[in-house]
């Protein structure tokens, strides 16, 4: 069995931890971030700094393949997750009547889910791997650099070096330090070329104000989680103990748009939205929170075929990042925490070139694909709203990028293409595996050209600037 040194102590690197320890190997877990686990969500929503979270206050939702991971992997994860108040959210209960009956089939329980706010997630993970055997999780500790040595051509990392002067030897290394992942700097100071990286301005900027209900209900949801407005869209996500969020996604470079950060601009545009407005139906728990400058990443560390680093991996959003409002990051982490136990379960002490070529070759193909995914649904929303901004008609997606709009459309007409949806938006099953499916891709087609688009849900360009202007839209 392997030691091995997790960087990062959130969701993802705790979760990675616990899935390797259980799987018999010594791992120790350093944190940046010094302050203690709160003892109860409550604590934890109120108190608990944890500025290397970006988002830490941000919408959060727990898409089903998160829950299905959970289930098989951490179920007392799951658990503990429940007892603390979460929300089991199903959503084929909140099916349009448009899409017709809707009989309970066997395998309709993976599209449930269980879900909170990110500040129960952490406390949640973080109690549960404090004491837990084989692993060590150090808080206040801030790593400067790697252990390493050149073998075969690249950096072998044999460890971490903190702050404090102390050197920690491991036999692998995994950095789950998220968005901000300092790794690329640390291989240019360890001597060697960087991994691959591709890296962009998502362009979507958030708007998000949390909410409560006196008795613990959540709004009923009249329209997908996400949707979109013309140029904004409405992000409304249920969570534990009677919470939830509402968050406006806009183009980051839309400034009309930053009126928003006012509390009663963001009201009047939310009350604008008829199947939205519901959910203003409680006590705010926050003002605007707003976040803006988040990175569209994916890095790799084989270059023209050749490993630049062994001994080191990352998961989660060190290995990649998207737009949050897709909900796909903890999932994607949580799936490379198991990738990365079934690599290991192959060895990794004779030849650590090899596992860095099979840990790649993983990687590529199971997770990559939901990244490259992701970025096309946003790139697609991004070009069809600056499309807007500039007057103009957004151009029809052609070829297969037209089958997901297809899919959407006919989904709210189709209980077997609403089930395929979801498939998709889960992160259950990739796009191009659902519509490989044989028949599926041209039903949908012809589902959705029987059906013209709904009507906008919220207000036009026009009205939306009449609403930022205080002036009353109707």
């Amino acid at each position: 069995m392997a030691s091995i040194v997790v960087l990062g102590g959130g969701v993802c690197g705790l979760a990675t931890g616990m899935v390797l320890a259980r799987d018999g190997h010594d791992v120790r877990v350093l944190e940046r971030d010094p302050g203690p686990v709160p003892d109860s969500p409550a604590a934890a929503w109120e108190g608990w700094s944890r500025p290397g979270v970006a988002q830490f206050h941000q919408a959060h939702y727990l898409q089903p393949r998160s829950a299905r991971v959970l289930d098989a992997e951490l179920p007392d994860v799951r658990d503990a997750l429940l007892d603390a108040g979460a929300l089991r959210h199903d959503p084929l209960r909140s099916a349009p009547p448009s899409v017709g009956p809707l009989e309970r089939r066997p395998d309709d329980d993976r599209f449930g889910t269980v879900t909170a706010r990110r500040t129960t997630l952490e406390q949640v993970v973080a109690q549960r791997a404090a004491g837990a055997p084989r692993l060590r999780v150090d808080r206040g500790v801030e790593v400067e650099g790697l252990v390493s040595r050149r073998v075969d051509g690249a950096v072998q990392v044999t460890g971490v070096r903190t702050t404090d002067g102390s050197r920690l030897v491991a036999d692998l290394v995994v950095d789950a330090t998220g968005r901000r992942s300092p790794l690329a700097g640390w291989l240019r100071a360890a001597g060697d070329r960087p991994p691959q990286e591709e890296a962009t301005d998502s362009g979507f900027g958030y708007y998000t104000r949390f909410f409560r209900s006196a008795d613990g209900g959540l709004p009923q949801v009249r329209a997908s989680l996400q949707t979109h407005v013309g140029t904004f869209s409405l992000l409304t996500l249920p969570a534990d103990r009677g919470t939830w969020s509402v968050t406006l996604v806009i183009d980051s470079h839309d400034r009309p748009l930053t009126e928003l950060r006012h509390p009663d601009v963001w009201t009047a545009v939310v009350a604008a939205c008829p199947q939205h407005a519901h959910w203003l139906d409680g006590e705010p728990m926050t003002g605007v929170l707003p976040m803006a400058g988040v990175l569209d990443r994916w890095t790799r560390a084989v270059v023209d075929g050749s490993p630049v680093v062994t001994g080191l991996v990352a998961v989660g959003d060190a290995w990649a990042c998207t737009n949050p409002s897709l909900g796909r990051g903890i999932s994607m982490g949580l799936m490379q925490a198991v990738c990365l136990r079934d690599a290991l379960r192959e060895g990794t002490d004779d030849d650590p070139r090899e596992f860095a070529e099979r840990w790649d070759d993983a990687v590529q193909s199971r997770l990559t694909p939901w990244y490259r995914a992701t970025l096309a649904v946003d790139r697609a929303r991004l070009a069809e709203v600056r499309a807007l901004l500039e007057g103009r008609t957004p151009a029809p997606p052609e070829g297969r990028a037209a089958l997901g709009p297809a899919l959407a459309r006919a989904a709210g007409h189709d209980a077997e293409l609403f089930r395929a949806m979801l498939e998709i938006v889960g992160c259950l099953v990739l796009p191009a595996e659902v519509f490989s499916r044989p028949g599926l891709a041209e039903r949908a087609v012809r589902t959705a050209g029987e059906h013209p688009p709904a009507p906008p849900a919220g207000p036009d360009r026009e009205g939306l600037l009449r609403l930022l202007a205080g002036t009353p839209v109707g």
